[in-house]
């Protein structure tokens, strides 16, 4: 495995992982990858472009119609559980390059990355499970389904959280026999990279998987789309990226299958009957955990009148405690954004909750000088006086930033939490069991919490309503996704009719 290397020596990954060989870019090239916790350089890159992806479709066809293809269900579990055991072995280093290259917090990589392999095995153990079922009809004819793999497929992951986001998509397609072209996001693509020594190591056959990063338009990420050979994108990220995969995906060659994982303005709801405390640890994590860059958080707090001025005093003390720094200190709670351009949104959108008339009462600034140097950093910001017509209450920010909104009652709690586009996750805390059963009920969110927050796992469907996505990821619902049914009818008789004989 690599390693974070001084700023004076940039780490280099000067091949793409393709047909189970590290080769160079055809028509790609080089790209630098920033350390947003200093806006430095800190590895070289290579990407690809339109004639890579065109060799990794290639690899991918050639092992789904070769050994990949012909593997049965229990040999394609025992690979994947190698796979996941030589992972479990990597996850501290992987965890280090994932801190390095995104920013995120190493205690919360740690936590995250270490946790990926038991993912991987549960996949293992639904890679032979894929059975149909017998159609019954007549003597005349044995009918019955069976599931087979979707082929090849494209999967396009994102820079906030590369090695989570590849796990999601390569477990199902693995489990359900698909071949992988993997096009990880040109900001974050070392641990990508990485995965193929894994894949090797674990000794997959060569095409099964094939890492090529890459931009989007123009390059390998609008190719991988079009290509004729690929039959399903899996693709994490927001949604206009979405609209015009969805448009050029299904005008080409191939009519192709869908998955999108997008956007999320999450609310999470507290009633004043709540724990108050354990409310509050919650909302203030959701708001600022991955740096506040993941779809998932909450950080639309809709907080019952009678309780409001309370929860926003909380949050003002919390905000103080969260200790801003390096991602690789141990001691860190929160690190940079992962890139220049989100922080430059991230403070965009600071600017329109103030001109929107929110108050400010925690954070809104950038951090520069002596630790921060010349990173990415902004301080955990916290916004009141709220409401949801504001832009910093309707547009996913991907930042750490919170908006806390109040309300009176049942019915307008439920109003402003599905007051959105989006409908990825939800939260609510209520002492009343009868109260947590009918407004979860009627949020308009793929995954909605009660007394807890943001407790995603391998084995439970996650995805979303409206404009957060199409299909799931994790549980037996994603697997579904890489599958399709074939009937077959066989004939118990060999007689076929004359239809022509009078």
């Amino acid at each position: 495995m690599s390693s974070a290397h001084p700023q004076t020596e940039l780490a280099r990954y000067d091949r793409l992982y393709i047909g189970g060989a590290w080769v160079a870019p055809e028509d790609g090239g080089m790209l630098e990858s920033i350390d947003p916790s200093t806006g430095r350089p800190w590895a070289l890159v290579a990407y690809g472009g339109p004639r890579d992806i065109d060799r990794a479709v290639a690899a991918a066809r050639e092992a789904l119609n070769g050994p990949w293809g012909k593997m049965p269900g229990h040999e394609r579990a025992a690979l994947m559980r190698r796979f996941a055991d030589v992972y479990a072995k990597h996850a501290a280093d992987l965890a280090v390059l994932e801190t390095t290259d995104s920013g995120r917090s190493i205690r919360e990589a740690r936590a995250d990355i270490g946790g990926h392999s038991n993912g991987y095995h549960w996949w293992a153990s639904l890679a032979d499970k894929a059975s149909g079922r017998t159609i019954p009809f007549d003597s005349s004819v044995h009918a019955f389904t069976t599931r087979v793999p979707v082929g090849v497929v494209g999967a396009i992951t994102p820079w906030n959280v590369p090695l989570m986001a590849a796990a999601w998509k390569l477990g199902p397609a693995l489990a359900a026999g698909c071949t992988v072209v993997l096009k990880p996001a040109e900001q974050t693509p070392v641990t990508s990279l990485e995965l193929g020594k894994l894949f090797e190591e674990a000794g997959f056959p060569p095409g099964v998987i094939n890492i090529v990063p890459g931009y989007g338009q123009g390059g390998a990420g609008e190719r991988l789309v079009t290509h004729p050979d690929v039959d399903k994108i899996a693709f994490t990220g927001e949604g206009a990226t979405a609209k015009a995969i969805l448009r050029a995906g299904t005008t080409a060659d191939t009519l192709k299958k869908f998955t999108f994982e997008l956007g999320g303005k999450s609310p999470h709801i507290i009633f004043a009957d709540a724990d108050i405390e354990q409310a509050v640890n919650a909302a203030t994590n959701s708001a600022w955990t991955l740096c506040g860059q993941s779809c998932a958080l909450g950080s639309r707090v809709i907080v019952q009148r009678s309780v409001y001025d309370r929860v926003v005093a909380d949050f003002v003390e919390r905000a103080k405690k969260v200790r801003v720094g390096k991602p690789l200190d141990p001691a860190t709670h929160m690190g940079p954004q992962a890139h220049h351009e989100q922080l430059a949104k991230t403070l965009a959108y600071i600017e329109h909750g103030r001109n929107d008339g929110a108050e400010l009462v925690a954070g809104g600034n950038r951090l520069c000088g002596g630790v921060y140097g010349d990173g990415y950093f902004v301080e955990p910001t916290v916004f009141a006086k709220a409401h949801n017509k504001m832009r910093i209450a309707q547009e996913e920010i991907f930042g750490p930033v919170a908006a806390l909104i109040p309300f009176d009652d049942e019915e307008e709690a439920i109003a402003i939490a599905n007051d959105t586009p989006y409908g990825l996750t939800a939260g609510l805390w209520t002492g009343d069991t009868g109260r947590a059963h009918r407004v979860s009920s009627r949020i308009d969110a793929g995954m909605v919490w009660v007394n807890t927050y943001r407790f995603i796992r391998w084995s439970t469907p996650y995805g979303g309503f409206k404009g957060s996505g199409w299909g799931r990821e994790n549980g037996i619902e994603a697997l579904d996704s890489y599958l399709q049914t074939k009937t077959t009818v066989i004939s118990t008789t060999g007689r076929f009719p004359d239809a022509y004989a009078q």
